[in-house]
């Protein structure tokens, strides 16, 4: 299928990967962009040098487009930038950032900018700074959260009814129906993380990725929204949370409590007790780790099912 968003990365399906830390290397995303969707590499848990050794990797084991995601909030955002330019990356995805920052920058050295928001105020800010396209996150999605904590079904057709570039939903999106649902309401493509974190390619610890299929329906919660709201896996570090706010810990309690490299922890090493396990709510729809080929293919045929479904109606 064509659409705006796969004639602006030049994919054969609107589907995205999301550019999760500790999750997606360069195996992640030339799978994904070798199915047909649009693979991003995460560099937001990336020294400058190991995201030049991804992207090197990546460009070596596809010959299709794949982007850079960019946490705006990096300490050495220049050098990440410098190794995109210099590498000749075409796509970055930015997020948790200004995106006047950076966007006419890369624009000029020929880059596809895309920028994250959880809100309406935020796509309209960013579409104002000349992005080519944004990425609406619904509250549903997994990781570092919007606060007004909107759904991707509110989300979406708000975004829709006031932008006109591009629109990528993100959010509880892992099958086939869930995207088509979200075209319905006005988005081009989706942008999907934590099916893509259940896949033989990502680079989560294997005891992460059984955790994310054994989830079930409310297993997840939002919390730390006094730092930046993180959606996490239920375990012993998330109660070590929920009794802190019950002893009425300040902000510093709470910094004191995350500490350092708590994602790393317990995506990446597999610590599910005190790790931070960072995953969206469709979790509970996930149950199986399978390649990301036939994960973008399930939902492709996935969709089309529900095309017919929703034209029998």
């Amino acid at each position: 299928m064509q659409n705006r968003i796969t004639e602006l990365f030049g994919i054969k399906y609107p589907i995205v990967q999301a550019g999760m830390i500790w999750t997606s290397g360069w195996r992640l995303a030339s799978a994904v962009s070798n199915a047909g969707g649009l693979g991003l590499i995460g560099a937001g848990s990336m020294y400058p040098q190991v995201l030049r050794e991804h992207i090197q990797k990546c460009q070596q084991a596809t010959d299709k487009p794949f982007g850079v995601n960019v946490p705006m909030l990096y300490p050495d955002l220049d050098k990440l930038m410098e190794i995109i330019v210099e590498l000749g990356v075409k796509i970055v995805f930015t997020s948790a950032g200004n995106p006047k920052t950076w966007t006419s920058y890369l624009q000029e050295k020929g880059i596809t900018v895309v920028h994250v928001v959880s809100s309406l105020k935020f796509a309209l800010k960013s579409q104002e700074a000349g992005v080519d396209a944004i990425v609406a996150e619904g509250f549903e999605a997994g990781g570092h959260n919007g606060r007004d904590e909107t759904t991707t079904l509110t989300l979406i057709p708000a975004v829709k009814e006031k932008v006109t570039i591009p629109i990528i939903a993100a959010g509880g999106i892992a099958t086939g129906a869930a995207m088509l649902a979200t075209m319905i309401l006005g988005a081009d493509g989706v942008q999907v993380g934590s099916r893509f974190v259940a896949s033989d390619e990502a680079s989560s610890h294997q005891l992460f990725k059984q955790k994310v299929i054994e989830s079930g329906e409310g297993d997840t919660q939002l919390v730390l929204k006094e730092l930046a709201p993180v959606r996490l896996i239920k375990n012993k570090f998330y109660q070590d949370i929920q009794n802190a706010y019950a002893n009425g810990a300040s902000k510093e309690d709470l910094i004191s409590l995350l500490g350092r490299a708590r994602a790393k922890r317990g995506i990446f090493e597999g610590d599910m007790e005190e790790g931070e396990l960072e995953i969206g709510q469709v979790a509970s729809l996930i149950h199986t780790i399978k390649p990301a080929a036939s994960i973008v293919n399930d939902m492709m045929t996935e969709f089309e099912v529900a095309k017919k479904k929703v034209a029998s109606l």
